[in-house]
């Protein structure tokens, strides 16, 4: 997948957790409290992504990808909680879930192609 598909689809699924904290239980504060960690990781997924577009160098994108993958895993795992926790049905969040873990996926399948190249490789960035 190409990065500007990339970055629609993180931007997606950032829509789409949104989506989700909205429809959270009102006047809970464990919904309140899991629906703002959520949102703050699902949101990011996609800034991050953006961020390691403009990476200057092989271990700035390393880095960059690092974080991206690291706040897509959270995201999983506050989803994980809200099912746990009884807060939503788990047939709401499947899809989402499941985007999750596709994009996790998708970004240890880069970190490891890019921790194989030499440690001289340059990358283009045209931006």
């Amino acid at each position: 997948m190409d990065k500007e598909k990339f970055k629609e689809r993180t931007q997606s699924f950032a829509l789409r957790v949104i989506r989700l904290v909205e429809a959270l239980p009102k006047k809970n504060l464990t919904a309140e409290i899991i629906g703002k960690q959520l949102l703050r990781s699902g949101t990011s997924v996609g800034a991050n992504y953006r961020a390691a577009c403009r990476a200057k160098s092989t271990a700035e994108l390393i880095t960059k990808l690092n974080i991206t993958l690291e706040e897509a895993d959270e995201s999983l795992y506050w989803m994980e909680l809200i099912v746990k926790a009884n807060l939503m049905d788990s047939n709401k969040l499947q899809s989402l879930m499941k985007e999750a873990n596709e994009i996790v996926s998708m970004l240890v399948s880069s970190l490891k192609t890019l921790r194989s190249k030499p440690k001289d490789s340059r990358i283009y960035n045209p931006n």
